[in-house]
């Protein structure tokens, strides 16, 4: 499982909801950068699942297509927006188990405390556009809980 927090977004247009705020210039150069490290890591993600949010979404969509996965086969998930770890938890046992390798695309500070509470990790924060790996040693979707996982590897941006 991969957890992706949405890359920067913008606070220019102090009109538009909150739900609604769109990439900024460093989301955008972000965005794709990140996905490239992750082809470079040679994972394929069986289901991309995203925060319907303007940000959220767009981060899964420009990532998407640097791993040439198609923008069609996007699931959103209002749960998502502004989900705590024990909604995400919930959403991740509800996973249908035809697919093995899932990333979820988010917001904090859910996405950093559900990877605290799953994988015992010890990370204070994901910083925008920020990706945690981690392997969970279930069987089923269902099964996923608290000290059910291990982080692999976490990169963000601005990570050397």
């Amino acid at each position: 499982m991969y957890v992706i927090r949405h890359a920067k977004s913008s606070w220019d247009d102090p009109t538009l909801s909150d739900f609604d705020r769109p990439l900024n210039k460093r989301g955008k150069r972000d965005a794709p950068a990140m996905g490239k490290r992750l082809v470079q890591r040679q994972v394929v993600p069986d289901l991309l699942l995203s925060s319907p949010a303007e940000r959220a979404l767009t981060t899964c969509k420009i990532i998407a297509e640097e791993i040439h996965y198609a923008s069609g086969k996007i699931k959103t998930d209002k749960n998502l927006y502004h989900a705590e770890d024990a909604g995400i938890l919930r959403i991740i046992q509800n996973l249908d188990n035809k697919y093995a390798c899932v990333w979820i695309f988010g917001h904090n500070p859910g996405l950093t405390d559900f990877v605290n509470l799953l994988a015992e990790a010890d990370i204070d924060n994901i910083p925008t556009c920020g990706v945690v790996a981690c392997a969970l040693d279930i069987q089923s979707w269902d099964d996923a809980n608290r000290k059910k996982g291990m982080v692999t590897f976490f990169d963000y941006p601005k990570k050397k």
